[in-house]
């Protein structure tokens, strides 16, 4: 089932990488033909924002992070495990807290009918949510790691 929503989140930041190439190549070819795209840089910044944390727990879940194993690896075998953990424990209690007000936020915006403020009125809620959506699958790809760290012998 998780490995499920790493591939969804993992599409969806595909789709919107693909936006962000699609919006600036239109920016561009319009500039050569007299239009302008409204709202483009905004676009792009919104779907930017998305990409980058709808790739962070299925980057985190394939080894792509950077992880502090220098410190690791000068600790005693007996501490590496426990300081491991802690680190695990920390990214998750972080990263549920940052999920928990992205996702009030995005209710907030909702329901005060929040709009970005360029040509374009985009609800803000949008944006939000692939933002907060992409936060909560990283900080299930911590708590799946801490679970696992758990079951693991070191």
């Amino acid at each position: 089932m998780l490995k499920g929503l790493y591939r969804l989140s993992e599409l969806l930041a595909l789709l919107l990488g693909l936006f962000v190439l699609l919006v600036i190549l239109a920016q561009v070819v319009g500039r050569f033909l007299g239009f302008v795209v409204p709202s483009a840089l905004e676009l792009a910044g919104f779907a930017t924002a998305g990409l980058i944390f709808l790739g962070l727990g299925p980057t985190f879940r394939a080894g792509g992070h950077i992880r502090v194993e220098l410190l690791l690896r000068r600790l005693p075998p007996k501490a590496r495990a426990p300081l491991g953990r802690a680190a695990l424990g920390l990214g998750a209690a972080a990263s549920l807290y940052a999920a928990f007000h992205l996702w009030a936020k995005t209710l907030e915006s909702l329901r005060f009918g929040d709009l970005a403020p360029g040509l374009l009125p985009l609800p803000l809620w949008i944006p939000l949510a692939v933002v907060a959506f992409g936060m909560s699958v990283f900080a299930v790809a911590l708590l799946e790691a801490l679970l696992r760290s758990f079951r693991e012998r070191p």
